[in-house]
């Protein structure tokens, strides 16, 4: 086989979402992991809705998310191609003018309905004669030009749904050229993948039944026929449709919610198939784990709550030097004694200002044990603190008071922090000082 080539081809119309991230980094994971192309190609046929804001967008999410590409193209650069295999396709006889509008499809279709026939188009406009053509054409109508498909089974090993077949004789000749005289994704899609050697179509499941019609246009066009894999859909955790909502799952959102790279990718890759959801904390991790034989048939279970929780595992484990700029860029100082102190609290970065702000205050203390307090405070050792100084100071207290577990934790916690659960208290300790502590420990805000 020729070097392994795959493509993303996403329409300039909108933000990327969750929905088609995902069969980008699969696309992208495959030729990663056999050393092969990976195409950025941009469908932007439909110009009144595609425009560059959104082309840059697409660009700007995937460099965020760590998924570069080795070529770009733009099918609006690329009309020539299209023109050509498209006259090819008349020449042969495989493409032929139709003239039926909209609306006498759509009662077409209503009365094969009625009649219990399958609703295909019946080929009625291979029957018009030169003179049907020309008076049609002097009426004002102007011909769509439709692929006149083989009769026949068209069969293909689907690299994630093994043996599947396609019985072309139920399918309707699909339009290729608008009456406009604009292309339809199916032509300038196939002419792009022979052009560019794409070797492996990665896509959803929901595009099998087109994959019928585009292998005979490649067989058509006298292209190599690529290796099709059609992965599962994504659902909701419920297993609802996720179409309605999935312009508010987009990678721009998830961003400015904190959510990290590698959490989004990580949950993407996992999700739907046989590998556990958990958080690799690099592409190298995640290109090493990926393989199509583990793509499940079922849908794919997409739920927020995992992705957060993938996210805070990630930022759990992750080392100080790899977040160092940007704790920085927060303002938040403290160095790796902080990030070490407060990382498994956090399931955002900016989760780490919160605590950064409990260490410098004001904090305004919650006294739920006055005595104990009290007691705490004055038997506060003597600065410079260090790891041991906890352990010190709370066996002092606990000799003391009397008072141990909950009744001991809770309301020193309260005091120190204003808050009813955080980090550990030995490891935030030396970073708030002891001034500070003794001042909340006796109720003032510090």
């Amino acid at each position: 086989m020729s070097e392994i080539a795959v493509r993303f081809a996403p329409s300039p119309t909108g933000l990327l979402h969750i929905g088609n991230i995902r069969p980008a980094l699969f696309n992208w994971l495959f030729a990663r992991k056999h050393g092969g192309r990976f195409v950025l190609r941009l469908d932007d046929t439909d110009i009144a809705r595609s425009c560059e804001e959104y082309a840059e967008a697409i660009r700007e999410d995937l460099h965020w998310l760590g998924l570069d590409w080795d070529e770009e193209v733009r099918q609006s650069d690329r009309l020539d191609l299209y023109a050509e295999a498209a006259e090819k396709l008349k020449a042969a006889g495989r493409l032929y003018p139709a003239y039926e509008t909209p609306d006498e499809l759509e009662r077409r279709r209503k009365r094969q309905r009625a009649q219990g026939l399958p609703p295909i188009y019946d080929r009625a406009a291979l029957k018009l004669t030169d003179e049907d053509r020309a008076k049609l054409e002097a009426e004002g109508r102007k011909p769509h030009w439709r692929f006149k498909l083989d009769h026949r089974e068209v069969a293909w090993d689907d690299l994630i749904r093994g043996e599947q077949t396609i019985d072309a004789g139920s399918l309707s000749d699909p339009i290729l050229v608008r009456a406009d005289g604009t292309y339809l994704y199916t032509l300038p899609s196939v002419v792009d993948d022979i052009a560019l050697g794409i070797t492996h179509v990665i896509r959803g499941e929901d595009h099998v039944a087109n994959s019928g019609a585009q292998i005979q246009i490649f067989e058509a066009l006298g292209g190599s026929v690529p290796w099709f894999a059609h992965h599962n859909m994504l659902v909701g955790a419920e297993g609802e449709s996720l179409g309605k909502r999935l312009g508010t799952l987009s990678i721009r959102q998830m961003r400015e919610d904190g959510l990290e790279p590698l959490a989004i990718l990580s949950h993407s890759a996992a999700i739907g198939t046989s590998d556990p959801v958990t958080a690799h904390q690099s592409l190298d991790e995640l290109i090493e784990s990926f393989d199509l034989d583990k793509v499940s048939r079922a849908p794919a279970r997409f739920d927020m709550s995992e992705l957060r929780g993938v996210n805070a595992k990630l930022l759990h484990e992750r080392p100080y030097e790899k977040v160092a700029d940007e704790l920085s860029a927060l303002g938040v100082g403290g160095g790796e004694a902080f990030w070490l102190a407060v990382r498994g609290n956090v399931t955002v970065l900016s989760d780490a200002l919160e605590w950064w702000q409990v260490v410098q205050g004001p904090v305004t203390p919650v006294i739920e044990d006055e005595e104990l307090c009290e007691a705490a405070a004055d038997l506060l050792p003597r600065e410079p603190w260090d790891g041991t100084t906890w352990k010190a100071w709370i066996d002092a207290v606990k000799a003391e008071t009397g008072r141990k577990g909950r009744a001991l934790f809770h309301p020193l916690r309260l005091a120190i922090t204003g808050r009813a659960a955080g980090p550990e208290l030995g490891a935030l300790l030396p970073l708030i000082g002891r001034e500070k502590v003794a001042v909340r420990l006796r109720g003032n805000a510090a």
